[in-house]
């Protein structure tokens, strides 16, 4: 794991880490663990596989229009000529 030192941080600032690390029942170090990650994390990450499926919600397929996309190529793939 990396280590991050930070420089010139303002006693008030330090004082309410502290504080707010007390009330939430953890060390100094791990309350700007929390926040950092907190701070970085993506917001409302959309999964691909939710979102295509509210699509097909939202167009109203059919179970045979369903059945048609699951469907699968099993012909053998075609060579390519790059030349």
């Amino acid at each position: 794991m990396a280590t991050l030192t930070v420089r010139n941080l303002p006693d008030e600032v330090h004082r309410a880490l502290r504080l707010r690390a007390a009330q939430h029942g953890r060390s100094t170090e791990a309350e700007v663990r929390a926040l950092l990650e907190e701070a970085v994390k993506p917001q409302g990450r959309l999964k691909l596989g939710s979102w295509l499926a509210d699509i097909g919600r939202k167009v109203k397929l059919t179970d045979a229009e369903v059945a048609l996309i699951n469907q699968r190529d099993t012909s053998a793939p075609r060579a390519v000529d790059l030349e």
